[in-house]
């Protein structure tokens, strides 16, 4: 699965520089991720040993109420994505530090760089990006914007709900993406 991971990741650098808009835009790659996120999970909720400590993540919330969202201009939807992003890799690089099966480590090194990707991805659309994102450390209170998850498999199912829910709208909605579609 990894070996399959870097060849759609070269895949996708190589078409970038062929056709710098298909890639970005065209949600199968989001799915993809999307899909690898769904498939840790469930490979997380079965792990019997080197799963890592039980502790605490702080996550994203995933929930959309479209009606504000719709509203809120797309270089503010680009913040609350970064930021989710960012509060996501924190969360899994902490996570990373815990787990000692090293097939479970390749799938969280996997997902962060899956993460990394999107972030470049949502960077090449030129939306406003945020300046300084302050996260919550381990111990620190959540904010308005996060929510606690108390397992890796939790966490999991966070990142794939953001990925489905906020980053796709936010894909969908951006200015590039439009001009393509048209």
């Amino acid at each position: 699965m990894q070996t399959f991971s870097g060849l759609v990741l070269v895949l996708m650098v190589f078409v970038c520089l062929v056709s710098p808009l298909r890639p970005i835009c065209d949600l199968r790659v989001l799915d993809h991720f999307v899909r690898e996120a769904g498939d840790s999970e469930v490979i997380m909720r079965g792990c019997r040993g080197g799963c890592g400590v039980m502790k605490s993540y702080f996550v994203p919330l995933t929930r959309v109420d479209f009606a504000v969202w719709e509203h809120i201009d797309v270089q503010m939807q680009a913040v609350e994505v970064q930021t989710g992003l960012s509060v996501l890799l924190q969360a899994l690089n902490t996570a990373r530090k815990t787990v000692s099966n090293s097939s479970l480590l390749n799938t969280l090194e996997n997902n962060i760089s899956n993460l990394h990707s999107l972030g470049q991805i949502i960077r090449s659309l030129h939306l406003q990006q945020a300046e300084s994102t302050v996260l919550p450390d381990d111990s620190a209170p959540a904010s308005s914007q996060t929510q606690e998850v108390s397992s890796l498999p939790e966490l999991l199912q966070v990142q794939s709900s953001f990925l489905r829910g906020k980053v796709r709208l936010l894909l969908s909605a951006a200015p590039a993406c439009q001009r393509q579609n048209s």
